[in-house]
C-alpha cells in the first residue's frame, strides 16, 4: 500500500494556508464527516476530540504515505512518543457515496480545546464569526428564482450576479424530503450542476440560513468551489441537506420556480436536464402551465 486515507478539518483545507501540503493528493471527499467535537485554538487553528454524538466536517483525500512526513511535522507528531499534540487515529468517514476508514489527527492537549465550535466546521464557523462585507453564494434550486426574495423583502440583497456557475462533481437531486414532496440537493457523486453564482452582503447570508432552515439541520452550509466561465471561485457558500432520503417528486410550485430561476441563466442542456429529471419523476410541468 502506497497511499492513506485522510480526513482533514482545519488548516489543511481547500483554501487554507496548510493546503499545500497534501500537493498532489486526491480529494475523494469534498462534503466528508466523521464523530467528533470540534474547538477553535484561539492559536489560528481548529482541533478536535473524540465524540459519540456531534460532527466534524471536512475533506477526505487519498494521501502517499511519504507526505505523511510533512504532515506528521504539521502537527507536531512523532508515532510512540508521550507529549504529542496530536494523535494519529483511525476513525470511520461518512462521504455522499458511502462510509470509509481513515486516518484524522486529534488533540491530545486539553489546553487546546479553548472554544468549542458549535457547528462542526471551521470555515463556517469563521464566516459567521468574521461576517465579512462580501460573500459569494451558489443558488443550484429555488433560490435561482427571485419571486421569494421580492416577498422576503430582500432582494436588494441579490442584485448582485456574478453569472451562470457550474458546480463540478456533484448533481442536483431531489433528496429533502417535505409533506408534499423532494425538495432540491447536491449528492456529490461526479455529476455537473448549473446554477447562479450571486455576491451577497452578510445581511443575505442570515437570510439564507433562516430560509434553508440551517438551524433545524435542515440543510448545511457548505464551501464548494464554483466556475463561472473562464474564472474559478473558491470557498464559495452553498447548502446541502444533512440527512439524505430517497428522492421524491417536488410539487409543482416548487418545480416552477426552479425552472423560472433557471431559464436563462444556465447552459440550454442543462435546462433541458432539469425538463428531463422532472419527467421522470412524474412532475409534467413547463413554465407556461
Amino acid at each position: 500500500m502506497t497511499t492513506q486515507k485522510l480526513f482533514v478539518y482545519g488548516t489543511l483545507r481547500k483554501q487554507e494556508p496548510n493546503h499545500f501540503v497534501l500537493k498532489g493528493s486526491l480529494c475523494i471527499a469534498e462534503q466528508a464527516w466523521v464523530y467528533g467535537e470540534l474547538f477553535d485554538t484561539g492559536l489560528g487553528y481548529p482541533t478536535m476530540k473524540s465524540s459519540l454524538d456531534q460532527k466534524v466536517y471536512g475533506e477526505l483525500y487519498e494521501v502517499h504515505l511519504d507526505q505523511f512526513t510533512d504532515l506528521d511535522e504539521l502537527e507536531d507528531y512523532i508515532p510512540g512518543r508521550k507529549d504529542n499534540l496530536y494523535d494519529r487515529v483511525e476513525q470511520t468517514v461518512h462521504t455522499d457515496t458511502g462510509e470509509v476508514s481513515a486516518l484524522v489527527y486529534v488533540s491530545c492537549r486539553d489546553e487546546l480545546l479553548a472554544e468549542p465550535i458549535l457547528h462542526g466546521d471551521w470555515k463556517l464557523y469563521r464566516l459567521m464569526k468574521d461576517k465579512p462585507e462580501k460573500t459569494y453564494y451558489f443558488a443550484y434550486g429555488s433560490c435561482m428564482d427571485d419571486e421569494r426574495f421580492c416577498v422576503a423583502k430582500v432582494d436588494h440583497h441579490f442584485k448582485t450576479i456574478v453569472g451562470g456557475g457550474t458546480l463540478a462533481g456533484y448533481s442536483m437531486q431531489y433528496l429533502f424530503s417535505r409533506d408534499d414532496g423532494g425538495r432540491a440537493d447536491i449528492i456529490e457523486n461526479g455529476g455537473v450542476t448549473e446554477g447562479v453564482l450571486y455576491e451577497l452582503p452578510y445581511g443575505a447570508v442570515e437570510y439564507l440560513f433562516h430560509r434553508e432552515g440551517f438551524y433545524g439541520q435542515w440543510y448545511r452550509p457548505a464551501f464548494v468551489n464554483v466556475e463561472v466561465g473562464d474564472k474559478s471561485y473558491g470557498d464559495v457558500l452553498t447548502f446541502h441537506v444533512y440527512n439524505k432520503k430517497g428522492e421524491l417528486p417536488p410539487p409543482d410550485h416548487y418545480a416552477l420556480e426552479i425552472l423560472r430561476g433557471a431559464r436563462g441563466r444556465v447552459s440550454e442542456e442543462y435546462y433541458r436536464k432539469l425538463e428531463q429529471q422532472l419527467e421522470k419523476l412524474g412532475v409534467q410541468i413547463t413554465l407556461d402551465s
